[in-house]
C-alpha cells in the first residue's frame, strides 16, 4: 500500500508558490479602507451623529437609539459602496474564539422586488443562540436566548463581503458570556482610578487610556504533511515524534532570510491585515524552525485585542492560499520552542504621554514611578490571579521550558530601577529622583559607527513580567489565547492597587504632610512590601525556583491548580467591588476552563489510543515480520557459524521493537482504562485534576516508545510524517 507520508510529501513539493498582487499606491493610502474609523465616519454620518458617536467613544456617554438608526444607515451605504451582502454581530464567546451570525442586507418588498435593509435595531442588538456557548451552568440547554450589544469604541469592518460589528455578548438574565464586556467594564475603571492619581502631578489629565502591543507567535507547516497528521488536525500538537537531527541547535532560523514561500504568505497578510486598519509592522523567524512573529504597533487594548483575534482569523485563511497550516499551539513539537503571545501593556494619557515613560523633570519622575511601584504592588498582591490567567492545556506545555517564562510569576526592572528603589528604601525623607533619560551611548569612539542610545534596562528574557524601558511585557500569555483575559486582569489589579495608593495618600495628605513627601512616603511602604515579586536573575535556574519558595511566591504547574485561584474570596472580592464580574460569572468562568482543560486532554487521549492502535502498531508489526522472514531466510542460505554471527544483530533488533510494541499496548490499554474510570466523576474539579494526574502522565511513557519505534523502523513504512520533514518543507 502506497505510503501517505510520501505521498504528502510529493504533493508539497509539486505546490506552487504564489506571488501577490499588491495594489498600486503605498500602504498608507489603502490603510483602514476596509474599516468604517473615524475618516469614514465623518463622510457616511450626519456632523451631528459623528460628534455623538465620538462623544460615546471618548467619554461613555450612551448612543441615543434614535441616533443608532443614522449611524446604521450612513454604516450600510459605506458597506456597501465595498461591496459588502451581508452583516453580522462579531463576538467573543467563552471559548476563547470569535463567533459570528450572517444575515443578508437583503430584504423582500412588494411584488417580488426586494431592498437593502440594515437599521438601528440591526446595528444594536441581535439574538443568538446562547445555549452551545460555554456558560458554566448559567444557561441551561433548554434555556436558549442571549444578547449581542454594539460596542462603538471598536470600528466595524468587512472581511469576505461581510460588514463584521464588534459587541458584546450577555445572557437572557444580564451575566456576561464574552470577554468584551468585564474588559471595557475593567477600561472605564483604570480610566477613572488612573486619573485621579495623575491629578496629583497634571491636572490637565482628564483620560488615561490601556495601551496594548501583542507579539503573536506561530508554526507554518504544510498542508499536505499537515492533513496526514491526526494528532495535528485534532489537537493541534504532535502526541508523538522523535526529534530531528538538525533543529534548533544551531540558532540559524532566529531573524534569518524569511524562506520565499513564507515571505509571500506575510506579505498577504500584512496586505489584508493593512486594509482592516490593524497596524502591523514587524514580522521575522523565531527561534525554531518553521516558527514565525509578527506584531503591530501599540493600540487602546479593546481594539488592540480584536486585531489579535482578527489577525489570527486572516492568518487562517491566507495561509490556506499559500497551502500552509497555521499552529496557533503554545507546544505543536517537542523538544523546540513554543510559541507565546507577548502582552505590551502601558498607559497613554489624553495629553499624549506615556505613563510608564521616565521623564526629564523631577515631577514627571515621580509620577513614572508612583505607576510603575503600583504595579510592581499589584503584581505582589495578585501574582497567583495572573498566573491563573494563563493557565490552559497548551501552556502547561510551554511555561517553564527553555523559550518561556516559568510558572512563577516575578517581575523584572533592570539593574538602574532596581538601584532607584533601593536608594528610596533607604531613605525617609523625599530626595532628588533621577529616571534617566536614556541618554547613555555606546560606540563612542568608533570611526563611521553611529552612536547607539542605550535604553534604561536591559531585556530578561526569562522573566514573565519584565519592564523594559516605556513597557511591562507580560510574556506569560500562550500563543493560542486572546489578549482579552491578560488585559482584564491586568488593568483590574492596577486600578484596585491605584485606589488604594489614593487613599493612602490622601490619608497622610489630611494630616497636613506635604503632597510630595507623602507620595514618597507611600512608595516606599509599596517598595518595602513587594520586594520578594521582584528578581533579576535566570528564571529557568533551579537556584531560583528554591528561592521563590522561601520568598513565599507560588508554583502552579497544572492548569487546575492555578485555576483554583479564580474562585478565591479575594478574587470575588476584588471582581464585584470593581463591578466588573460577580460571584456567579466568575464561578462559572472557573467551570469552563476546567470542563475545557478535561475536554482537550481528554481528546488527545483517543487521539493518541487511535494512532497507536491503528497506525504506530500496524506499521511496526509489518516491519518486524519483515525482520522475522528475513532472518529465516538467512538461516537456509548460510551454514551454522556463519548464520549465528549475521543474525545476532537483526534478532537483537527484533526483540527490541517487540519490547516497544509491546509497552505501546499495554500503556495505551492502561490509559484507556485509567480514562474510563475518569469519565465516570461528575464534579468537573475534581475530573479536571483527574484528567492531569491519572491519564495525562501515560503520553509521555507511550511517547517514548513511539519514538523508539520511529528509530528503529524502515523508514518507508513509517506511517506519519516525522520533524524534520515537517519543520523543513517549506
Amino acid at each position: 500500500m502506497e505510503n501517505i507520508r510520501f505521498r504528502a510529501l510529493e504533493v508539497s513539493i509539486q505546490r506552487q508558490r504564489k506571488s501577490v498582487l499588491f495594489p498600486e499606491g503605498k500602504a498608507s493610502d489603502f490603510f483602514g479602507e476596509l474599516t468604517f474609523n473615524d475618516s469614514a465616519m465623518k463622510e457616511y454620518l450626519p456632523a451631528q451623529t459623528y460628534q455623538q458617536v465620538i462623544r460615546s467613544i471618548e467619554k461613555g456617554e450612551k448612543i441615543d437609539r434614535k441616533i443608532a438608526d443614522k449611524v446604521a444607515a450612513g454604516m450600510k451605504t459605506w458597506a456597501l459602496s465595498k461591496g459588502a451582502t451581508n452583516y453580522t454581530h462579531w463576538f467573543f464567546p467563552l471559548s476563547g474564539l470569535t463567533a459570528e451570525k450572517h444575515d443578508s442586507f437583503l430584504e423582500p418588498v412588494e411584488e417580488g422586488k426586494s431592498i437593502e435593509l440594515f437599521n438601528g435595531n440591526h446595528l444594536s442588538q441581535q439574538e443568538p443562540d446562547a445555549s452551545s456557548f460555554p456558560s458554566g451552568g448559567i444557561r441551561s440547554t433548554f434555556e436558549a436566548r442571549g444578547y449581542t450589544a454594539w460596542d462603538p469604541t471598536s470600528p466595524a469592518f468587512i472581511v469576505d463581503k461581510t460588514l463584521c460589528i464588534p459587541t458584546l455578548f450577555v445572557s437572557y438574565t444580564g451575566e456576561s458570556l464574552d470577554y468584551k464586556t468585564p474588559l471595557l467594564k475593567v477600561l472605564s475603571v483604570i480610566n477613572k482610578a488612573a486619573v485621579n492619581v495623575c491629578q496629583y502631578f497634571d491636572k490637565n489629565v482628564t483620560k488615561v487610556s490601556a495601551t496594548l502591543g501583542w507579539e503573536q507567535e506561530y508554526f507554518l507547516v504544510d498542508s499536505a504533511l499537515y492533513s496526514v497528521r491526526p494528532d495535528l488536525v485534532l489537537t493541534g500538537r504532535t502526541l508523538f515524534g522523535n526529534a530531528s537531527a538538525k533543529d534548533q541547535q544551531l540558532e540559524d532560523h532566529y531573524l534569518g532570510t524569511i524562506p520565499q514561500r513564507v515571505i509571500s504568505f506575510m506579505q498577504e497578510l500584512e496586505l489584508e491585515a493593512h486594509r482592516l486598519g490593524i497596524p502591523v509592522k514587524t514580522r521575522h523567524n523565531e527561534v525554531a524552525p518553521g516558527q514565525y512573529e509578527c506584531a503591530p504597533v501599540f493600540e487602546e487594548a479593546n481594539i488592540s485585542v480584536d486585531h489579535n483575534q482578527l489577525i489570527m482569523h486572516l492568518m487562517d485563511i491566507i495561509a490556506k492560499r499559500h497551502n500552509f497550516t497555521v499552529l496557533f499551539h503554545e507546544k505543536p513539537y517537542s523538544g523546540i520552542n513554543g510559541s507565546g503571545k507577548h502582552n505590551n501593556w502601558s498607559l497613554a494619557t489624553n495629553t499624549k504621554e506615556n505613563l510608564l515613560s521616565p521623564g526629564k523633570t523631577r515631577e514627571k519622575n515621580l509620577r513614572f514611578l508612583t505607576f510603575m511601584i503600583n504595579i510592581l504592588k499589584a503584581v505582589n498582591d495578585y501574582a497567583d490571579l495572573i498566573r491563573a490567567i494563563v493557565a490552559t492545556p497548551g501552556n502547561d506545555h510551554r511555561l517553564g521550558a527553555n523559550e518561556a517564562p516559568p510558572a512563577i510569576i516575578s517581575v523584572f526592572l533592570g539593574t538602574q530601577l532596581t538601584k532607584m528603589l533601593e536608594i528610596i528604601e533607604k531613605n525617609d525623607k523625599m530626595i532628588e529622583i533621577t529616571a534617566g533619560t536614556g541618554n547613555s551611548k555606546l560606540f563612542k569612539n568608533l570611526p563611521r559607527i553611529p552612536e547607539i542610545l542605550v535604553d534604561e534596562t536591559d531585556r530578561n528574557r526569562t522573566s514573565p513580567f519584565a519592564f523594559t524601558g516605556n513597557k511591562f511585557e507580560f510574556r506569560a500569555v500562550g500563543s493560542s489565547q486572546t489578549c482579552a483575559p491578560a488585559m482584564i486582569v491586568l488593568n483590574l489589579i492596577l486600578a484596585e492597587q491605584l485606589q488604594i495608593f489614593k487613599k493612602d495618600v490622601d490619608k497622610l495628605l489630611s494630616t497636613k504632610v506635604p503632597q510630595e513627601e507623602a507620595i514618597f512616603q507611600v512608595l516606599k511602604k509599596y517598595i518595602l512590601e513587594s520586594k520578594k515579586i521582584c528578581f533579576e536573575g535566570n528564571n529557568y535556574s533551579k537556584e531560583w525556583i528554591e528561592e521563590a519558595a522561601r520568598r513565599g511566591l507560588s508554583n502552579f504547574g497544572t492548569t487546575p491548580m492555578a485555576l483554583k485561584t479564580l474562585v478565591t474570596k479575594k478574587t470575588k472580592h476584588l471582581f464585584e467591588r470593581n463591578h466588573v464580574l460577580n460571584e456567579r460569572e466568575l464561578e462559572a468562568r472557573h467551570e469552563i476552563y476546567l470542563e475545557e482543560y478535561t475536554k482537550k486532554l481528554q481528546i488527545e487521549s483517543r487521539v493518541l489510543g487511535d494512532l497507536t492502535t491503528n497506525h504506530i502498531i500496524p506499521g511496526a508489526i509489518k516491519y518486524l515480520n519483515t525482520l522475522c522472514d528475513c532472518v529465516k531466510n538467512l538461516k537456509e542460505v548460510l551454514d551454522l557459524s556463519t548464520y549465528s554471527r549475521v543474525s545476532a544483530n537483526q534478532v537483537e533488533t527484533i526483540a527490541e521493537i517487540a519490547e516497544h510494541i509491546h509497552q505501546v499496548k499495554t500503556l495505551t490499554n492502561k490509559m484507556v482504562e485509567a480514562r474510563k474510570v475518569v469519565n465516570k466523576i461528575k464534579d468537573a474539579e475534581e475530573k479536571s485534576f483527574a484528567y492531569c494526574e491519572k491519564v495525562f502522565p501515560f503520553f509521555d511513557k507511550i511517547r517514548y516508545h513511539t519514538n523508539k519505534l520511529e528509530l528503529l523502523i524502515d523508514d518507508e513504512i513509517w506511517p506519519l510524517p516525522k520533524y524534520r520533514e515537517l519543520l523543513f518543507t517549506q
